[in-house]
């Protein structure tokens, strides 16, 4: 039994060693086809038993919040996991990387850069992390969906949102200076205050286009 688990000790570190290399790869992709092909390559190399470690990890983090909420954001984060990870190997089984020839967005390079200062703490949780930041990336810079899983709650009720194409967050502005924030990197826009001004619904582009620019030229939202 100690020669399987100083095996399993190895492999463990000898993935957080390449974390670094891993994403100088990343941070040099110039299309999402691309991105999401190398981040592949490195997810699918955890296991189904990693995500459910990371849910473990994630349940303990939050064992002290209201037992109502708590049961919500564990119900949410194991769909985000879960689903990301077979998004992920579902589109790389089905070569669907190949046909997305869009850049990746400007942000991608100083996200991965951020991402290895966060996962080669020489703590044990390094590898696990990473796999956390490898699941934000891809929804933020290949699919363009959120850091934060879409339906995901916040305490006073606000939830991250899509609606008409646009995805919406209640705290997009609210971390910035948090060093390992995604909210610098992820796509959202603010959600407007409530009762103040909400996204248009079933609008046009050009109507969504014009709620955009309200936001920013008169409301002083950051998105």
């Amino acid at each position: 039994m100690s020669g399987i688990r100083s095996h399993s000790t190895d492999e463990r570190s000898g993935a957080v060693s390449k974390i670094p290399g891993d994403c100088d790869l990343l941070g040099s992709k110039k299309t999402r086809g691309d991105l999401g092909k190398a981040i592949a390559a490195i997810v699918l190399a955890y296991s189904p038993r990693d995500l459910q470690q990371m849910k473990w990890n994630f349940s303990e983090k939050i064992r002290d919040i209201d037992p109502a909420y708590r049961k919500r954001l564990e119900e949410t984060i194991t769909g985000y996991l879960h689903g990301t990870y077979q998004n992920v190997r579902l589109m790389n089984q089905q070569g669907a990387f190949s046909s997305l020839r869009e850049p990746v967005p400007d942000e991608s390079r100083v996200f991965w850069k951020m991402v290895t200062v966060q996962c080669t703490t020489g703590d044990e949780e390094d590898r696990l992390r990473f796999l956390k930041f490898l699941l934000a990336g891809f929804c933020m810079f290949v699919q363009g969906l959120p850091g934060h899983p879409v339906g995901m709650s916040f305490p006073g009720g606000d939830k991250v949102e899509i609606i008409d194409g646009l995805c919406y967050c209640p705290v997009r502005t609210k971390a910035n200076d948090v060093d390992a924030a995604l909210c610098p990197f992820c796509p959202a826009l603010q959600t407007p205050e409530i009762g103040y001004l909400r996204p248009p619904v079933n609008a046009s582009e050009h109507r969504k286009q014009e709620f955009i620019k309200n936001c920013y030229d008169f409301h002083n939202f950051n998105g």
